[in-house]
């Protein structure tokens, strides 16, 4: 599986992915970060399988994630998942 790391301004995002046809059939996403409610990334994998592997559609579903589920991952911005998850897609 393709795998890339993001730099974020609290920490490191480790994202492991695997695309089928343009669309996630597996992710892994992990690093030195904090997310509350703690379930909430395993949550955020499982949302992300089935999606097409685009910055705008990976973006506006996290953006709602995180409203919806009142996610909190002090100094990170659904922006940090959404490049991190793109520098995995792009190798």
């Amino acid at each position: 599986m393709p795998y890339a790391e993001f730099k974020a301004p609290k920490g490191i995002i480790k994202v492991f992915v695997k695309l089928a046809e343009g669309v996630i059939s597996q992710i892994q996403i992990s690093g030195d970060f904090f997310m509350y409610p703690e379930e909430a990334l395993d949550d955020l994998e499982q949302l992300l399988v089935g999606t097409n592997a685009e910055r705008t559609e990976l973006s506006k579903l996290i953006e709602q994630f995180y409203e919806q589920r009142q996610i909190q991952t002090p100094m990170l911005t659904p922006d940090c998942f959404v490049e991190a998850i793109m520098r995995a897609v792009r190798r």
